[in-house]
This record gives C-alpha cells, sequence and structure tokens, in this order.
C-alpha cells in the first residue's frame, strides 16, 4: 500500500508552501469541534476563505483490537472520507468540496493523515427542517420534491456500492434560505456530510443497505411524514412501480422499519 499521498489545492498549496504539512496541520490553531480518540476536528481560515479539517493522528493498536473484537472495523486515517466525497461526486451526488487529503505511514496503529472541505455556510440540517415542519408545514410540492432527492441519493448511493453508517437526516445539509422561504427547488443541493465511516464496495451487503435506510426513516420519526411520503421514498429508490417494490422487496422494508423501531426504543 502506497505509504505517502498529498494533495493541497493551489490556494493552500501556495499559503503553506513554505512549510512541512503534517507537522502543521497536527497542531494547527482553530476553532475545535473535536479533540479526542485520535481524531482533531476544526474550523480555520487560509488564503481568506474558511475550511474544515480533519486530522487522523493514529488510534493505537488497542483501540484497533477493541474495535474488531467488536466486529467493528476500526477507522485508522481520513482516507475513507475523501474516497467517499470522490464516490459521491462521480455519481453527481451533492456533498463537501476537497481543499486537501494526505496519509502518511505504513503502520495502522500510527498512521497519521488529514482531510480538508470548503466550509459549508449558511446551511442547515434536515432534521432541523423537518422538527420546524410541524409549525410550519411545507407545500405538497415542496415535501415530494425533497422525498424524491433523498431517495435519489440513498439508492444512487446504494446501487453504485457505498454505504454512509451514519445516514441521518443530521448529515444531511440545505441552504438556509430555504427556511425562509419554505419552498423546495429539485435544482437546489442537498450536501452529504460526515462520511469517515463510510464504506465503498462492488455491492452494498444488505445488513448495511437497512442499516442506512433505518437510521434515516429513525431519524424522520419526529417529521410529519404520512404512508404516501413512504410510498414515495420507496419508489424512488428502488426505481420500480411501487406495488412491484413492495412485494418483491417486502422483507427489504419490514427490516428496515424494525431497524428504525429498534434505534427508536433505544
Amino acid at each position: 500500500m502506497k505509504t505517502y499521498t498529498l494533495y493541497l489545492r493551489e490556494e493552500l498549496a501556495h499559503a503553506w508552501q513554505d512549510k512541512a504539512i503534517f507537522t502543521w496541520l497536527q497542531t494547527m490553531p482553530g476553532e475545535i469541534f473535536r479533540d479526542k480518540e485520535g481524531r482533531r476536528t476544526l474550523r480555520f481560515e487560509a488564503a481568506q476563505r474558511s475550511y474544515f479539517l480533519k486530522y487522523h493522528q493514529g488510534v493505537g493498536w488497542a483501540e484497533i483490537v477493541k474495535n474488531l473484537l467488536s466486529l467493528r472495523l476500526p477507522i485508522i486515517s481520513a482516507r475513507n472520507e475523501w474516497q467517499a466525497v470522490q464516490f459521491l461526486q462521480s455519481h453527481d451526488l451533492d456533498t463537501m468540496t476537497l481543499a486537501g487529503y494526505g496519509e502518511k505511514g505504513w503502520n495502522p496503529a500510527k498512521r497519521h493523515s488529514f482531510v480538508i472541505t470548503d466550509d459549508l455556510t449558511d446551511t442547515m440540517s434536515l432534521e432541523y427542517l423537518g422538527q420546524q415542519w410541524r409549525d410550519r408545514p411545507p407545500s405538497f410540492t415542496s415535501k415530494y420534491q425533497l422525498i424524491q432527492k433523498l431517495a435519489h441519493i440513498a439508492g444512487t448511493m446504494h446501487k453504485n456500492g457505498m454505504n454512509h453508517r451514519d445516514f441521518y437526516l443530521c448529515h444531511f445539509l440545505l441552504d438556509k434560505s430555504f427556511a425562509e422561504t419554505n419552498i423546495y427547488q429539485p435544482t437546489m443541493p442537498i450536501y452529504l456530510i460526515d462520511l469517515h465511516r463510510a464504506q465503498i464496495r462492488q455491492k452494498v451487503p444488505r445488513r448495511w443497505q437497512i442499516k442506512d435506510l433505518g437510521s434515516l426513516y429513525f431519524s424522520a420519526y419526529a417529521v410529519p411524514l404520512t404512508q404516501r411520503d413512504l410510498f414515495r421514498f420507496i419508489k424512488t429508490y428502488t426505481q420500480l412501480p411501487l406495488r412491484e417494490a413492495l412485494t418483491q422487496q417486502a422483507d427489504l422494508w419490514q427490516q428496515v422499519k424494525q431497524r428504525a423501531d429498534t434505534l427508536y426504543a433505544e
């Protein structure tokens, strides 16, 4: 495996041309959102722009073994995130924009890596938006188009081999201007974020498909959705006539509901 990777977009490469990049980023000042378990997340400004940095500095063998014993794949690098961004972009799905990424070291317990993305300013999560709908319902058209958009994102992602593993409404961002108008147009981007646990394969295993869809459904429990809304999601997600989707994939949707109910009970 390649043990050294480094990419910086032109403006950052110019701003940091005299710096040892990994050393600089490891302690770079900024607005810190997380600094534990070998991962540091912060917002910073450079080249007159705002960015997000996620820096991984090795989780140690104890953490790796603990995850493996719990049958969980440990997150040992930022590579997951930048590859997931590239995957989504290659399938015309809106996500973060890469401004830099890098990785060094062959030892998985001590590997240093990072990903830098443009700051998605003036956005809000769909979780927040859905909660507002109780007091200020959207038009039928806006609600329908948002459901179509989410189903398209989920369907395209799963059909092409990626599962998210944190597939909740809070990880979809929409421009704040929508809150003022409450009118959604299909051309408005919905950004899928928080991709550090994403997995990419030839085909998404059934259990991970269920976990993603169940997580999304659970996170929408606070949103006033009708049975027809759920059917619209299923029809767009499967790209099948509704009757066919409900009969041929009855087990899938039953397990999705069970997954959502389990999360709610917890």
